[in-house]
């Protein structure tokens, strides 16, 4: 009988077999969004267990669970990590046509060479046959066997970058770790940390970011930071894409109230937002940066459980917000004075597709290329 995982898993022409086995399963992985923890890439982590390396993170497989009725303590609680492991296994078998029941089955197979479908009957041997192999299946061995060549991972512009430092200087290990700038929090000025955020970069540049210039200056020597360390792609959570022109002055001032607590417009927060993406994307294009627009998403939409569990535990939806014109009037303030960087859009609505597709064309030509992903 065939295996569910197999050479030509969803490869259903002659065609499509060719291209992959000739072409595309011989070709590493460039890996320019992730949230690896280059630490633990550093100090090649050694899993507990299956539930460690499979779900103590993975807040899609949690959306699952709790919609098949599993209650939080299985999934985030305290309960046993078997026990935990074993309620996604009662789980599994309801997700026929959901991508997570090929990943699932798909990561037994290529990385344990486990041809058994989970379930709640084979849990428990499963479980143990992977624990074995995970004795010798490190961080670092997973990713050699992936072949992977690149990965950046997310990072905030106050990062000291140590643990990409150390494996730089690690002859070892072949993957190139690259840090990627990720300065959501320099831009999210109505949100309550951002003063905390900013006295945090002011203690790493050494200097007080009373004003505008001091802050921007500041932003420049940590891109500059980063680049120096490899760096050569920004990341942008733009959930609600935000530009409206304005004055240096202008922003000057909506700095200032931002920093003394003072209580800010929806006019300037657009105002402050469009301008500093217009300042990081003529920085990154000064240093050939990609830079990454991750566009649509409504977080944190239980506050109940933001409360509880804290942030990107899976309780994140799809924003409906309109970015036409927004989007196209930011990127025709980095095109108009030749700066607009190469940029890569990611759209997580559906609906949103097309607008991007067409705004892309407008923007494409020369050295300027933007490239769309359908989600992220």
């Amino acid at each position: 009988m065939k295996s569910f995982i197999h050479d030509d898993f969803l490869l259903t022409s002659e065609v499509a077999k060719k291209l992959y086995h000739q072409h595309a399963k011989k070709i590493p992985i460039i890996d320019y969004h992730c949230h690896l923890d280059p630490k633990e890439i550093y100090e090649d982590k050694k899993f507990n267990n299956l539930f460690d390396a499979w779900l103590s993170g993975d807040h899609y497989k949690w959306r699952l669970m709790r919609a098949n009725g599993v209650t939080e303590d299985y999934i985030t609680g305290n309960k046993p990590d078997f026990d935990k492991f074993s309620k996604w296994a009662e789980v599994v078998p309801h997700l026929v046509g959901n991508p997570l029941y090929h990943w699932t089955h798909f990561e037994l197979k290529r990385f344990f060479d486990i041809d058994t479908l989970l379930s709640p009957k084979t849990a428990e041997s499963i479980y143990k046959e992977v624990n074995q192999k995970l004795e010798t299946l490190t961080a670092r061995k997973l990713i050699e066997i992936s072949n992977v060549d690149v990965i950046c991972t997310t990072d905030d512009p106050i990062d000291s970058l140590e643990w990409h430092e150390k494996l730089k200087n690690d002859q070892t290990f072949k993957t190139k770790v690259l840090p990627a700038f990720r300065p959501d929090k320099a831009i999210n000025i109505e949100l309550s940390w951002f003063q905390e955020w900013v006295l945090k970069l002011s203690k790493v540049v050494g200097y007080p970011l009373s004003n505008l210039d001091s802050f921007k200056q500041a932003l420049v020597e940590r891109i500059d930071y980063f680049h120096e360390r490899g760096c050569l792609l920004s990341d942008h959570a733009l959930d609600v894409v935000m530009y409206e022109k304005a004055t240096p002055e202008e922003v000057a001032a909506i700095y200032e109230k931002a920093i003394q607590h003072e209580e800010l417009s929806s006019r300037e927060i657009r105002k402050f937002k469009g301008y500093m993406l217009v300042f990081f994307g003529v920085e990154y294009n000064k240093r050939g940066w990609v830079q990454q627009y991750h566009i649509g998403a409504l977080r944190n939409l239980s506050e109940r459980m933001l409360k509880n569990l804290g942030p990107d535990t899976g309780f994140d939806g799809i924003n409906d917000g309109l970015i036409a014109r927004p989007l196209s009037h930011l990127l025709d303030a980095l095109d108009s004075t030749g700066e607009l960087p190469k940029t890569v859009l990611y759209t997580l609505n559906s609906r949103d597709f097309e607008v991007a597709i067409t705004m892309m064309a407008a923007f494409q030509g020369g050295a300027v290329k933007l490239l769309l992903l359908g989600t992220f």
